[in-house]
């Protein structure tokens, strides 16, 4: 069942084709190539991109300056014309910006977002200070750029107002922990949500099914994250977790224990569904598109359904 304290969150407009999709860089700076190979990904899809040329400004690692990365979000919030906006890549920078933002130029102008990896910082925050539906789903200079990189029914799902659909059948997920649960979908990248910890924007995870993925990590760096979580109190009140594919989480190719086995020694004991290997955020293919602040139901047995319980967007 859902909290009854549940408070819906603002939701965009829908996606539809012929729309006007800005892209924007809120973290790394972005490779022209890739850019261009991502936008023409989006057209193939039905979409028509738009940037500012200052997308492509470099200040060391960073696209540009905090100043210009903020304003180029907020303008994207802003413009009429724009019916979603879809972060370029991610890297590192996101967490600068709550720093910059304008929330009072944001908040009546709801609007989709879309990002995974470092957008964890973005993702969350809006969602939870704007109080936004936001999307964790495929990127443009990464995903839309490669053939085959990204789910469309899950973006069309997601982003096109579907009332009820469900991910089971080939997103990559598989069980854990048995267990059914209802909660609000919620998380991101784990290096970024423990990143929250102590910070204004520090994650709400009471009430959630929690999404947790990552890239790279170490399994004891993953051990370590997910203890600083617990032992934070954010998995106290967590219904549902359901991992990403966690590629390249390893110590090394002749282990002889799985990140299975170790991150079962940390949820096990919470007595609720869990399941691992959903294909969304750092994936090998198609990026699978969940919506942050909606009602979802996780299902684990034989094997793993969560269903979307509500819309994303509205029509």
């Amino acid at each position: 069942m859902i909290s009854a304290s549940y408070n819906p969150r603002l939701k965009p407009r829908a996606l539809r084709p012929g729309d006007k999709v800005g892209i924007v860089a809120p973290a790394s700076n972005v490779n022209r190539e890739l850019l261009d190979a991502g936008c023409d990904g989006l057209r193939r899809a039905g979409y028509e991109p738009f940037y500012f040329e200052s997308i492509l400004d470099r200040d060391l690692y960073f696209a540009g300056s905090l100043d210009r990365r903020a304003r180029e979000l907020e303008d994207m919030f802003l413009r009429d014309d724009i019916r979603a906006i879809v972060c370029a890549r991610g890297g590192y920078g996101s967490n600068y910006l709550p720093l910059a933002l304008d929330p009072a130029r944001i908040i009546p102008h709801p609007k989709i977002l879309v990002g995974y990896s470092d957008i964890t910082s973005l993702l969350c925050c809006i969602a939870d200070s704007a109080n936004f539906v936001t999307f964790h789903g495929p990127m443009v200079a990464k995903d839309f750029a490669i053939a085959g990189g990204v789910d469309l029914q899950s973006w069309q799902n997601a982003l096109g107002a579907a009332e009820q659909w469900e991910i089971v059948e080939g997103s990559g997920a598989r069980p854990l922990v048995a267990g059914e649960a209802d909660g609000i979908l919620y998380g991101g990248c784990l290096s970024m949500l423990a990143a929250s910890l102590g910070t204004q924007h520090e994650i709400r995870t009471a009430g959630t099914i929690l999404f947790i993925e990552d890239i790279a990590a170490k399994p004891y760096q993953i051990d370590r994250m997910l203890m600083q979580l617990k032992l934070a109190g954010k998995l106290k009140d967590v219904r549902g977790i359901v991992f990403g594919e966690m590629l390249d989480c390893r110590q090394s190719p002749d282990q002889d224990y799985t990140l299975e086995e170790v991150i079962l020694r940390i949820v096990e004991d919470l007595r609720i569904p869990v399941a691992f290997g959903l294909r969304s955020g750092h994936v090998s293919h198609a990026n699978i598109t969940l919506p942050l602040g909606v009602k979802a139901r996780l299902e684990v047995g034989g094997d793993v359904r969560l269903q979307i319980l509500e819309s994303a967007t509205t029509r």
